[in-house]
């Protein structure tokens, strides 16, 4: 079986690339970028969604293609609402149209759950969009296809735009966490490699044409997860609370009334969530001291700057 992931070369697309690689699957990265992760067996495209042709080429011969490709982030969206329109939708109806030619098994698309929800700006609008003209796909040319839409991803591989790692960057390197927001936003924290092993599962008969949630089994408040960390770092962290600047995430639940609904996901052996934290930890310790030891050989130190994060 081969499988295709658009977007392969990031944060949760390149764990699904290689989970799909340890179950057997022959697989293509394709990402505006090289992967830092590409495995020795595993294949490598480098370009664009926007290239109709080379989208083309690359699906022809696959049995099942992930779409992690896009604009992800919400703020960056809102910044660049062209930019996101354009790769998030057309670029995912590109990637459709090679899938339809190429008759695949099952076309795999990472939305989120901001698709219930008011909040999330373009990103949100982008995603919905995406779903719908997924379904058209589906009933006019009978593509299968499964929507995923994944709780609060955290663990190896991050990068700044994600909540976790950056709490925990701010918490090592400046002694303190600023975050917008009362603490009280609840989420469901799962670990990446958790939601790559789902992102595989569902690709059995029992998923097909459906929306599919897969989030983490332990739900928290923001509040409470930084009072962990603080504890970790044995309570010599400050933990400071600022007003939202704007409405763009949700804070209790991302869930508005809408006539669909989607079937959960949860894995029965999952990543303890105080374990995935400490193993964040360890990640940024060893990032942070590499970075002072190739700072230092140069004879230049990087200024601290203050980061505050937003209400994610």
């Amino acid at each position: 079986m081969k499988a295709i992931v658009f977007g392969g070369s990031g944060f949760l697309g390149s764990h699904v690339a290689d989970a799909l690689t340890e179950r057997g699957y022959g697989v293509t990265v394709f990402d505006l970028n090289m992967s830092a992760y590409l495995r020795p067996s595993q294949n490598m495209v480098v370009g664009s969604i926007l290239d109709d042709k080379l989208v083309e080429k690359t699906i022809k011969g696959s049995d099942f293609v992930y779409n992690f490709a896009g604009i992800p982030d919400i703020v960056e969206a809102q910044e660049n609402p062209m930019e996101c329109i354009k790769h998030n939708i057309l670029g995912n109806a590109i990637i459709l149209e090679g899938c339809r030619k190429a008759k695949i098994r099952r076309f795999v698309f990472a939305s989120s759950l901001y698709v219930y929800s008011k909040a999330g700006s373009f990103y949100r609008s982008t995603k919905q969009s995406c779903e719908l003209i997924i379904e058209n796909y589906n009933e006019v040319y009978g593509l299968p296809y499964t929507i995923l839409r994944y709780g609060s991803l955290y663990g190896p591989r991050a990068d700044e735009r994600n909540f976790i790692r950056t709490m925990i960057r701010q918490a090592l390197t400046l002694k303190k966490i600023v975050r917008e927001g009362d603490g009280e936003e609840l989420r469901e924290y799962i670990h990446v490699l958790d939601a790559a092993n789902g992102s595989i599962d569902i690709l059995s008969d029992e998923f097909a044409n459906q929306n599919v949630i897969i989030t983490g089994n332990q739900q928290m408040k923001v509040r409470d997860l930084l009072l962990m960390v603080r504890e970790m770092l044995d309570n010599k962290i400050k933990i400071e609370f600022k007003p939202v600047k704007a409405n763009s995430h949700y804070e209790i639940t991302p869930y508005t009334f809408a006539p669909k609904t989607a079937k959960r996901i949860v894995n029965k052996t999952y990543h303890d969530l105080g374990q995935g934290i400490l193993q964040c930890l360890q990640i940024m310790h060893q990032e942070l001291a590499m970075a002072k030891a190739n700072s230092g050989r140069s004879g230049k130190h990087p200024k601290k700057k203050k980061i505050i994060i937003g209400a994610r």
